[in-house]
């Protein structure tokens, strides 16, 4: 039985409350690390991630009609890469 633990955010040195409950759910998920910020900061910090910076984008050729394209992952030679036009046919069939 998982009982309340109080720990410190790593961001703003406040105590906050891990509950029992979010303990039974980082376990339910298979986490294996407590929380290090507390709410607001969690919030904070995911609002923050990648917030404008752009994407990295990478040259690809498209299987279906040869036409040059970027795509925002690496592409792989096992998997066919689609410009934006042939993916969307495909998606529609």
């Amino acid at each position: 039985m998982c009982q309340d633990k109080t720990l410190v955010c790593r961001d703003c040195g406040a105590e906050f409350t891990f509950t029992a409950g979010e303990q039974e759910f980082y376990a339910e998920k298979g986490f294996q690390n407590e929380p290090t910020r507390c709410k607001d900061c969690r919030h904070s910090h995911k609002a923050n991630r990648n917030t404008g910076a752009p994407r990295e984008m990478h040259d690809a050729v498209c299987a279906s009609c040869g036409a040059q394209t970027q795509v925002p992952f690496l592409p792989k030679n096992d998997r066919p890469i689609y410009c934006s036009e042939c993916f969307a046919t495909m998606r529609n069939r």
